[in-house]
C-alpha cells in the first residue's frame, strides 16, 4: 500500500465521519423543540464549529499518512533485520 493511498483511505474515512457528524447534528438541531430563530443561531454556530473542524482535515490527514509512512519504514527494516538474521544462521 502506498502512501498516496493510505493518505486517500483515511481522507476518505474523515470526509465521511465529518460529514455523517454533521448531518446528525443538522437533524437534531431540526427535530428539537426550539423556535425557528433558536434553531437558526444553532445551526450558524454549528456550521461554524464545522467549518473549524473541516480546515483542520488536511493537516490531520497529513500527520496520520506521516505516521502511517514512519510505521511502515520501521517494519520493512525490521523485517529485513530478521530475513538478513535468518540467513545469517542457515
Amino acid at each position: 500500500m502506498t502512501p498516496e493511498s493510505t493518505g486517500n483511505r483515511l481522507g476518505s474515512f474523515l470526509g465521511a465521519f465529518v460529514l455523517g457528524a454533521a448531518t446528525g447534528a443538522a437533524i437534531a438541531l431540526l427535530t428539537a423543540p426550539r423556535s425557528g430563530r433558536e434553531t437558526r443561531e444553532r445551526l450558524k454556530g454549528t456550521l461554524a464549529d464545522l467549518e473549524e473542524n473541516i480546515e483542520r482535515v488536511p493537516g490531520a490527514i497529513r500527520k496520520a499518512a506521516s505516521r502511517a509512512v514512519k510505521a511502515g519504514q520501521v517494519a520493512f527494516e525490521q523485517a529485513r533485520d530478521e530475513v538478513a538474521r535468518g540467513a545469517d544462521h542457515s
